[in-house]
């Protein structure tokens, strides 16, 4: 199981715990107490980013993407440092901000500006819990579900998030999702969509899909993990409705007469519930595998 950015995070409380020690060794106490608050602040992020904890809410960030007067203060070492370093990867990096993945679906990084947002007054969905929602978006609709980097979402999140998707585009809108650089949270959603719009046959070859148009994604395992949960409880098969094998029995033994009609559905209704005590109790019986919601028309031939 990759650590990812708990071991990143690790690393710079490390490095500034060193640094506040050599400060204080020189005889400027003072000064090092800023560096020892900062290595402690990374040595939290890196513990509640950690897989076996995996708490994004430690950072507060609000539902609206902003960042309570607390959480700014409190995490300010953690959360300027990743702004900082989001900015400089993408100048070393040039990599767009943003790919159009699909007809109104776009896929990139967090939009620290106007200029790095898609076209068409898009809808967004980010997967960050580390960057903030600038307010010239305010009046783009959006979802944010918070994902630390190199983690995963929740299948129920991921669902979430497709469901949320869908209704905008039914809405004419275009679709943004994004996360740091684009290259994995966002993609684990983005997968999700493409399968829910038929697109693609599953997360699989979507994610394909999306690295021939963006070839800088990756997604780790944890990733991996999450869209195959999620693509086993969204792709399962949908149950029958029995009120709709109900109303086919009653549309074929109707006589066309409303008396005839009212006790034909209450007949149908008790037959339905008999053949379905029976099968189960014979399915019991034989410990054959057969469900209800699967009845062939010869089991009603009776009724």
């Amino acid at each position: 199981m990759s650590l990812g950015i708990s071991r990143l995070i690790a690393f710079k409380s490390l490095s500034l715990f060193w640094v506040f020690a050599y400060i204080r060794k020189m005889g400027y106490s003072l000064l090092s107490i800023p560096f020892l608050y900062a290595s402690l602040i990374s040595l939290l992020v890196s513990i509640a980013s950690h897989p076996s904890i995996n708490l994004p809410l430690l950072l507060g960030k609000k539902p609206d993407g902003s960042f309570p007067i607390w959480s700014i203060v409190m995490f300010s070492p953690f959360l300027y440092f990743v702004r900082i370093f989001s900015l400089l990867r993408r100048l070393r990096s040039r990599e767009e901000p943003y790919t159009k993945v699909y007809d109104g679906l776009y896929i990139g990084g967090w939009p620290a500006s106007l200029g790095m947002l898609p076209p068409g007054n898009p809808a967004i969905v980010d997967c960050t819990c580390e960057f903030p929602r600038i307010s010239e978006l305010s009046g783009n609709p959006y979802l944010c579900i918070p994902t630390w980097d190199t983690r995963a979402p929740q299948p129920g999140d991921i669902e979430s998030a497709v469901k949320w998707a869908c209704r905008k585009r039914a809405q004419s809108r275009p679709i943004f999702i994004h996360c740091a650089y684009g290259h994995g949270r966002s993609v684990t959603v983005t997968c999700a969509l493409l399968v829910s719009l038929g697109v693609v046959e599953d997360w699989k070859a979507a994610e394909k899909f999306i690295q021939e148009r963006r070839p800088r994604i990756h997604l780790n395992d944890l990733q991996r993990q999450s869209l195959e949960e999620w693509s086993r409880h969204r792709l399962s098969s949908p149950q029958t409705n029995k009120r709709t094998q109900v109303s086919s029995i009653i549309h074929e033994n109707s006589s066309g007469t409303p008396h005839t009609n009212e006790r034909t559905q209450k007949h149908a209704i008790c037959q339905v519930g008999k053949k379905q005590t029976n099968l189960q109790n014979k399915a019991q019986d034989s410990s054959i595998p057969r469900t209800i919601d699967h009845l062939h028309k010869s089991d009603f031939q009776n009724i």
